[in-house]
């Protein structure tokens, strides 16, 4: 779910939650959110990577997306890290927001993984373009993998 403010004078909320049932161990949903093989298979073609030491993302150019702040890493359960839009000039000028990944794990092998953007107050460029679609599209291709083997086909 995503909350979107007053679109006509090109407002959106500071903050923007989404919530996503995956049939997965919460391992391998955190394996998958931090490793780059699986990432760069539904995150836009990005590696990105998180360690305990800090958190890159690149393209799939090879680009930079932002080497951002990582504010925690508690595997396999929850993932805090600074947000930079650096694919888009535009943009990447905005200051640094926020994204936090929560597993929460549930019966029958289902995950609860909600994902929160938030720190958006000024970065309405970056608020608008990840808005709805921008995290569906991840977190649609995000389960597909997890629950098929195969990349979503968009």
């Amino acid at each position: 779910m995503s909350t979107i403010g007053n679109t006509q004078d090109a407002q959106a909320t500071t903050v923007q939650v989404y919530q996503i049932l995956v049939k997965t161990t919460p391992e391998k949903l955190w394996e998958a959110l931090v490793s780059p093989q699986f990432t760069a298979q539904y995150f836009y073609g990005a590696r990105i990577s998180a360690t305990p030491e800090g958190y890159e993302a690149y393209g799939s150019d090879g680009s930079s997306w932002g080497d951002t702040e990582l504010m925690v890493f508690d595997p396999p359960r929850r993932l805090v890290h600074g947000w930079t839009s650096a694919y888009d000039p535009e943009l990447a000028s905005e200051p640094l927001s926020r994204v936090t990944w929560e597993i929460e794990p549930r019966d029958s092998g289902v995950c609860l993984l909600t994902v929160v953007h938030d720190q958006l107050e000024q970065s309405p460029g970056t608020a608008r373009s990840v808005a709805g679609v921008g995290w569906m599209t991840v977190l649609s291709g995000l389960k597909t993998l997890l629950e098929t083997g195969e990349p979503l086909q968009s």
